[in-house]
């Protein structure tokens, strides 16, 4: 009885060998042609702020997390095909390079690496409102190293989770105040009349500053350079952010045709200049990257939002009260323009959350303002007024501590 049931069931059972291979065969095959597809990348914005925007037929299911050394975002999605322009990929703003690919056979992997820190301000999906599928959608602000390190720091406490930075907090910290020597390397700025090079007198200037800074223990510096180097305009600005830098300042040293003109001048930026003297040093000192031969890529970026346009105003409310305060310090001792703050387009105070002024301390055209700046006296005096408006600015900030 028992061979017989096994007879009998043989055909039963070669019956269902045969149709499990062929329901394997047709998933297998009906699993190729279902696979996520991802096309049409796009990505726009600059060393501060990028947004990146990635079309798919279907909705993704998708998570992303972080990686440090170098500083890279990761999107996990299902098994995916990819078809971008390899031209849409080129480095751009934050990010230095794109890597794509499958992980294994259920898995792929979007990996942004990014020239510096940065913070995730957003990752979402959105169905598109004129046609088929739905976009990724990417916003990366450059942010600093303290603000990445504490977001790994979080994602590992809680496995699984989204590394969200948030904003580096200063209540245990110290008034960050980032100093900016203008000029540099092959870009040696201004020369005065007895042959002073702005390059190497704003350098000395910020380093005995940032020392005097330092010695009062209220305030941590930074130096976007310690020495001769060139630096591009958006690096300099990067460096202070990725710092966590609070203040943001400018040192330069002004030269023109009229040797009679002297007197220190304090700028924060505007897209329209107070006057047409403002607009001519605002290009002058735009002029740095392209006298070294870098020209960053220009990009007018759609993506601004509401949001960012707040905090640029916000910021720049702040940047002007810094620049009246710093005026009002130096002018017991330093002799200023007339109208000493204006405004124009200056690349270098383009960080849209950190108050920026630019400080021109005089004209190395004028023979008793190039005297000045090589003065250790003169220095001295002017660095102690700038010392007194950052700690009025900071305290009225919730900034400097003892």
């Amino acid at each position: 009885m028992h061979r017989r049931e096994t007879v009998l069931h043989r055909p039963a059972l070669l019956f269902s060998v045969v149709l499990a291979a062929i329901l394997l065969v047709f998933n297998n095959a009906l699993g190729a042609d279902s696979a996520l597809k991802a096309h049409d990348y796009k990505m726009a914005g600059d060393a501060q702020y990028t947004r990146i925007v990635v079309h798919f037929d279907r909705k993704p299911d998708f998570r992303w997390f972080l990686l440090r050394d170098p500083s890279r975002l990761v999107i996990d999605l299902p098994s995916t095909d990819f078809s971008f322009d390899p031209l849409e990929l080129r480095p751009r703003g934050l990010v230095a390079a794109v890597q794509y690919g499958a992980v294994d056979a259920q898995r792929a992997r979007l990996v942004f690496r990014a020239v510096g820190p940065f913070s995730v301000e957003k990752a979402e999906v959105k169905e598109n409102e004129t046609s088929d599928g739905f976009r990724l959608i990417i916003e990366l602000r450059a942010s600093s190293t303290e603000a990445f390190d504490a977001a790994l720091r979080a994602s590992m406490l809680k496995p699984g989770t989204e590394a969200r930075l948030e904003a580096p907090s200063h209540t245990q910290d110290r008034f960050t105040v980032a100093l900016d020597p203008g000029h540099g390397g092959a870009d040696g700025g201004a020369r005065g009349v007895n042959g002073t090079v702005e390059k190497q007198i704003t350098l000395l200037f910020s380093l005995e500053l940032a020392r005097k800074l330092e010695e009062t223990g209220l305030y941590r510096v930074v130096l976007t350079r310690e020495d001769d180097r060139f630096l591009r305009l958006d690096e300099r600005v990067r460096i202070a952010r990725e710092k966590g830098a609070d203040l943001f300042v400018s040192v330069h040293a002004d030269a023109i045709a009229i040797r009679s003109v002297r007197g220190a001048t304090v700028y924060t930026v505007s897209d329209k200049a107070s006057d047409a003297e403002a607009a001519a040093t605002a290009a002058r000192e735009n002029l740095s990257d392209e006298i070294a031969g870098k020209v960053p890529e220009e990009e007018q970026d759609e993506v601004e939002d509401i949001l960012v346009d707040l905090i640029r105003r916000e910021t720049h409310a702040f940047s002007i009260r810094f620049a009246r305060t710093l005026i009002g310090k130096l002018s017991d001792t330093v002799q200023l323009v007339k109208n000493p703050h204006r405004y124009a387009g200056f690349r270098v105070l383009r960080a849209p959350d950190i108050p920026s002024v630019l400080l021109e301390l005089g004209y190395l055209s004028n023979p008793k303002d190039e005297a000045q700046l090589r003065d250790p006296a003169w220095r001295a005096a002017t660095m102690d007024a700038i010392i007194e408006a950052v700690g009025y600015f900071a305290k009225a900030n919730g900034g400097a501590r003892g």
